[in-house]
């Protein structure tokens, strides 16, 4: 079989294959590693707290997600009522990516029939002006920044953005108010925040 073979290669056969696997070993290779480090912007606060609103309160301010210091939460500052630190959630951005935030409420629109308002704003916790506080942030439209609007409609399913620039890191706080003035029911209300960031 061998001798077969080497007939029918030739001498020149021979010289080929030797001359391609010559070259074969003469080639320089190339490599490249990407190392990929997930980053993580966004942290969750506190997530769950219980309030008490009372038929005929009118323009009552509360703070998601709460007052007091539930699991998940450290201390920015006292939040704006005077109440324990907590904050409902916290951003950092690196020199490479900027920020928004959704945020929605998903509670059925039905759940809050008995209240006439239900106003929410995003306060963040400045630390550029002295004393440090909470502040009120701008609420957008849109991720990429689009129209101001004063606020998120708790009543009509409505949603807003914050935006977060590059390189800063800070913390946030929803700031409620709202009128109970439509009912006397007792029954009890759960209202959940969404919060979904989108890196830029």
């Amino acid at each position: 079989m061998r001798r077969k073979f080497k007939a029918a290669l030739g001498i020149k056969g021979f010289l080929c294959i030797a001359s391609l696997v010559a070259i074969g070993l003469a080639l320089v290779v190339y490599t490249a590693t990407v190392t990929i480090t997930p980053t993580k912007m966004f942290t969750i606060g506190a997530t769950t707290d219980s309030w008490t609103v009372y038929v005929n309160d009118v323009d009552q301010v509360r703070y998601l997600p709460g007052e007091g210091t539930p699991a998940g939460s450290t201390t920015p500052g006292t939040a704006p009522d005077g109440g324990s630190d907590t904050y409902a959630f916290k951003v950092v951005t690196d020199d490479g990516k900027a920020c928004a935030v959704n945020i929605t409420l998903t509670t059925p629109t039905a759940n809050l029939a008995n209240f006439s308002k239900f106003e929410i704003r995003v306060m963040y916790w400045n630390t550029t002006i002295s004393p440090a506080n909470w502040v009120e942030a701008t609420i957008y439209d849109a991720p990429s920044g689009g129209t101001n609007k004063p606020y998120i409609d708790g009543l009509t399913g409505d949603f807003g953005y914050i935006q977060q620039p590059i390189s800063t890191s800070l913390y946030y706080l929803i700031k409620v108010t709202y009128s109970y003035t439509e009912g006397d029911s007792t029954t009890a209300i759960t209202v959940t925040s969404q919060y979904t960031p989108l890196p830029q």
